[in-house]
């Protein structure tokens, strides 16, 4: 199996200063301090500062990310680039869901190795997920206060993500061919061709993945209700202000038209996945499971039906998710087998008792 691509940094910092410079349209550019973060699977990201001069004369410095679609550890089973870079400027320009700005897009593969865009780096904090924000980091230093704050903001941007019409510049979400009939039945065929991509990873309570494949397709409740879905909703993927309020929303790759209940399933089974399902509790000021529901209900407006379904939806995602990552941990070298499959059978477990 393929590893993550092991980057010449120097020769990424040149191409693309070079790269930069025809596009800003000013002087040349400077790329400084490129570094690679420890970041997820989905992209090879890093972060650079740049500095040119306009074709004012005045000199201009700006904090960047870069966002590599990956070659050789994809999660996904077509990973696009493009489509988040999509994502977030329809976000920016139909909504006031907070997102970066995308600068630029390239599709020549030959510059960097894959497609790739450019796009702001947003000044915050992100609660971490390794190790768990409900163990240690900044987070743990807040007040309860504080903490209870930090979740309401995330739960308020999610319920507002929910009120956009997905048809007045979103339309782009909805599946080509899928089936007549809901978007959650169109959204269960997708995860269908997924769940088949990911068959070689699932070595780990494959008789618990299975069975919540089958309880998905048996039990889906007829749910009309239709907008921007996220796909992967948490604290996790939000960039946190100084006071607390969301400065933006990040990855994208999931994203869908669906019923909202993908997302607050989504949202509910992660927390669990990051605290009670490795033995934590919850820190101060933290709502626990049946409190994120009524609160995001009264954000939203909504009553959000069938909410235990939607968990065990999540749940079956996770646990492919954390397969296939698990193959590419192993592989890379990054952890060992014992840890990798922990990350599976930590959502199979989860899985398990809701399926009894």
């Amino acid at each position: 199996m393929a590893v993550t691509t092991r980057r010449d940094l120097e020769l990424t910092r040149r191409t693309l200063a070079g790269w930069l410079t025809v596009r800003l349209g000013g002087g040349a550019v400077d790329v400084r301090e490129l570094v690679l973060p420890k970041a997820g699977y989905s992209n090879e990201t890093a972060f650079f500062d740049a500095v040119w001069r306009g074709p004012d004369g005045v000199e201009r410095e700006h904090a960047f990310v870069l966002r590599i679609e990956p070659t050789g550890h994809q999660l996904f089973v077509e990973p696009d680039a493009f489509f988040q870079a999509r994502m977030m400027r329809a976000l920016a320009r139909h909504s006031t869901v907070p997102v970066p700005r995308v600068w630029f897009t390239e599709k020549d593969a030959s510059l960097l190795g894959a497609p790739f865009y450019v796009m702001d780096r947003v000044a915050g904090r992100i609660p971490s997920d390794v190790p768990s924000w409900h163990q240690r980091g900044w987070t743990v230093e807040l007040s309860r206060q504080d903490r209870g704050r930090l979740y309401d903001q995330g739960l308020t941007q999610l319920a507002a993500l929910h009120r956009i019409d997905w048809r007045e510049g979103f339309t782009f979400l909805a599946p080509a061919g899928s089936p007549s009939g809901s978007a959650l039945e169109a959204y269960l065929v997708r995860l269908g061709q997924w769940y088949d991509w990911c068959a070689e990873s699932c070595r780990h309570d494959t008789e618990v993945i299975d069975a919540a494949w089958e309880h998905v397709r048996r039990h889906r409740p007829k749910d009309a209700s239709t907008s921007v879905v996220w796909g992967d909703a948490r604290v996790g993927n939000m960039i946190f202000a100084e006071d607390l309020s969301v400065a933006a929303l990040l990855d994208w790759e999931t994203a869908t038209v669906g019923p909202p209940g993908i997302d607050l399933g989504w949202w509910l089974m992660f927390e669990e996945f990051l605290c009670e399902g490795q033995g934590l509790t919850r820190l101060d000021g933290v709502p626990d499971r049946d409190a994120t529901v009524a609160r995001y209900e009264e954000l939203s407006g909504r009553r959000v039906p069938h909410v235990g379904y939607y968990e065990i939806l999540a749940g079956l995602v996770l646990a492919l998710i954390n397969s296939r990552l698990a193959d590419l941990l192993v592989a890379s070298g990054k952890v060992g087998e014992d840890v990798a499959t922990e990350y599976v059978t930590r959502v199979t477990g989860m899985l398990g008792r809701r399926l009894g």
